[in-house]
């Protein structure tokens, strides 16, 4: 009888929960612009022209989804005359970018990818990026960063770009992927599409859109009878060994790495481009306060197995509860308004 009292107190503070979550906005006030999201999308060097109109058209997705969001957008490559040292270009604006503070930084990299054997490159107009070089230029950061590499060969970045409150997602999960990769086109669709979004909450998340892509580009293998040459993977916990989609069962990562490393996922879930109505209504702040309670729900399901069932039910009921008073009490404020 405990066990069952206990189970519909969970279910109806999810109820609750998700009726607040969803509900519109009433007169949501646009954000302040140093708190909106900043994007730097890159374009790399084309070679031919095939490719060059599919970054093209890339690009433009991403920057119809930043519309969307009313995110700050800065590209490079787009030009077709100017500087061609488009390296220190992206470096300058690195150098510019706040690195403390609570709005995310996206940096798309849409193009081609080599490596030597030691080091992965990003093929840019005049001197290519090394996956070091942009390690180094990203070390300062402590703000959200969601790193997307779209070219092949792209794997390596993982490795020197991973840290604390930093999504990387790769095309491929090698540097012996050398092949063009499919997957850019399929992750800059993902950013608006219903489809997309998983969990039906009316945005897509860096996970979704990670999931979605993959699985768009196994597709597109198979429907052509065809050996798969990319293999995506993301990384979002620190560790830099990156995980891929396959791995996942819905949003949540199923499969473990061997040595026990923490999953992927649970950043990337939380971090989306274009925001909901629902997501609009909610400060910087307020949202960060809700993706720190969301987490810890997350985080305490995993410890399920090493906690006894009353221990692990209580916890639980302790954390659902500080989130359904998080949005009854941001229901109601925006119900004021």
């Amino acid at each position: 009888m405990e066990r069952i009292a206990v189970t519909r107190v969970l279910a109806t503070l999810f109820i609750a929960a998700l009726a607040a979550a969803s509900a519109p906005p009433a007169g949501a006030a646009d954000p302040p612009v140093d708190a909106r999201t900043k994007v730097i999308l890159v374009v790399g060097a084309a070679g031919e022209a095939e490719y060059g109109s599919n970054f093209i058209n890339q690009a433009t997705h991403w920057k119809e989804a930043c519309a969307q969001a009313e995110a700050q957008v800065t590209t490079f490559g787009l030009e077709q005359t100017g500087p061609t040292n488009d390296l220190e270009l992206v470096k300058q604006e690195l150098d510019r970018e706040p690195k403390d503070c609570i709005a995310p930084l996206w940096l798309v990299l849409i193009g081609h990818g080599t490596f030597d054997g030691k080091e992965a490159w990003f093929n840019l107009r005049g001197p290519d990026m090394s996956a070091a070089t942009l390690g180094s230029w990203l070390k300062p950061f402590h703000r959200p960063v969601v790193v997307i590499d779209n070219a092949a060969a792209s794997g390596p970045f993982i490795n020197k770009l991973s840290a604390t409150n930093r999504v990387i997602i790769t095309a491929t999960r090698s540097g012996s992927e050398q092949n063009f990769a499919r997957f850019g086109q399929y992750f800059a669709d993902a950013l608006t599409n219903p489809e997309a979004d998983l969990d039906q909450d009316g945005q897509v998340s860096a996970l979704e859109a990670f999931l979605y892509s993959s699985r768009k580009a196994t597709e597109f293998y198979k429907s052509q009878g065809r050996l798969a040459t990319e293999h995506a993977l993301l990384d979002d916990n620190g560790d830099g060994l990156g995980t891929p989609a396959d791995w996942f069962r819905g949003l949540r990562a199923t499969r473990q790495a061997k040595d026990g490393a923490a999953l992927d996922g649970l950043l990337a879930q939380q971090l989306r481009l274009v925001p909901s109505p629902a997501e609009r209504s909610l400060s910087p702040e307020q949202v960060a306060e809700r993706d720190a309670l969301e987490k810890a729900v997350l985080l305490h399901r995993e410890r399920k197995a090493d906690m006894s069932e009353a221990d692990y039910y209580r916890e639980l009921e302790a954390l659902l509860l500080k989130l359904a008073r998080f949005y009854a009490a941001n229901s109601a404020t925006n119900a004021a308004k």
